[in-house]
């Protein structure tokens, strides 16, 4: 059974802070998925990636 997380940080946004996406390990990898469309699929990345995106976010080093 996968077990899908979100931040704990989610809120705001337009539907009482449902708007986010929700993170779980699949398969040897990390899922990412829509929380708003969840039986609309997932994203896979490896470990690596994502853990390299994180630290990017936490460096605010992407454009918005």
């Amino acid at each position: 059974m996968i077990t899908w997380r979100k931040s704990s940080r989610s809120g705001g946004g337009g539907s009482g802070g449902q708007e986010c996406v929700e993170v779980a390990q699949v398969s040897g990898a990390i899922g990412v998925r829509d929380s708003t469309a969840p039986d609309a699929g997932h994203l896979s990345v490896s470990t690596q990636s994502f853990a390299d995106l994180v630290a990017r976010v936490k460096r605010d080093e992407l454009d918005l």
